[in-house]
């Protein structure tokens, strides 16, 4: 596998009018990463000096060990968490250059699979995976035909009805990638979206969320399963202590 080597500093920073260094990006750049570093304790770090760049319709995993630092990187790209240094360039916006309203907008346009699904328990299956179109001010009709949509894609929309703790983890899990799915984000983030599916709904599931990158959607996917790696043949970024390791590309590059 190919070692990452990052660019030198001068390289990745140009100075504002001010002269502060300001992240430089590209048309073609969904995701840029300079430089960042993630500590919560003085001295600890989860995440350090991890400098990565991700095309506009680009398939990669992340991949480590646990406590690898793999959650903490799709968390400061969605803006859940904030770099300790470094900075973060998301569709063409510097994170920590956005302001307070500003960063509801941006993540309107990634959608996110969380590890423990959030899904809110009052509410059914369709509207769970509506409140992303809620927030768009889709129209309700609109709405509810992309919802069906969706579901009836993940083999869900006999359950729309239903209420999550009804469901079984699997399902559940559906729910989720649904509702990441649903408004047709330009990034989508998934952290171990298949870890609680059996073997034959990981695969199903694991191509739909690949052929969202051939419709032009940048998508992260963090698993432990090397089996998935090797299935789907797509770029791998390897992460140990918070440091990137490995950045394997397939044979001719291709994302």
């Amino acid at each position: 596998m190919k070692r990452f080597r990052p660019l030198s500093p001068r390289s990745w920073f140009r100075s504002d009018s001010a002269g502060v260094p300001t992240a430089p990006t590209r048309a073609d750049a969904a995701i840029q990463m300079y430089h960042c570093s993630k500590s919560y304790l003085a001295g600890s770090f989860a995440l350090r000096d991890v400098s990565l760049e991700f095309g506009r319709g680009e398939f990669a995993f992340l991949t480590g060990p646990s406590g690898a630092g793999k959650t903490t990187l799709l968390e400061l790209l969605f803006g859940a968490e904030h770099p300790s240094e470094g900075q973060i360039v998301v569709l063409g916006r510097n994170i920590s250059r956005l302001g307070t309203a500003a960063v509801p907008r941006l993540r309107r346009r990634i959608g996110v699979v969380f590890q423990d699904f959030k899904l809110l328990p009052r509410l059914t299956v369709e509207e769970n995976v509506a409140l992303a179109l809620d927030v768009l001010g889709t129209p309700r009709r609109e709405a509810r035909a992309k919802v069906f949509a969706t579901l009836k894609q993940l083999g869900l929309q006999h359950r729309r009805y239903h209420h999550p703790l009804s469901l079984s983890g699997g399902e559940q899990q559906r729910v989720a990638i649904a509702r990441a799915l649903v408004n047709e984000p330009e990034i989508l983030l998934a952290d171990e979206p298949t870890g609680n599916l059996d073997a034959d709904l990981t695969l199903e599931i694991m191509d739909l969320v690949v052929s969202t990158a051939l419709r032009g959607t940048t998508v992260l996917v963090a698993t432990h399963a090397l089996s998935l790696v090797d299935r789907y043949a797509k770029r791998a970024v390897r992460l140990e202590a918070g440091r990137v390791t490995e950045d394997h590309r397939p044979v001719g590059g291709a994302a």
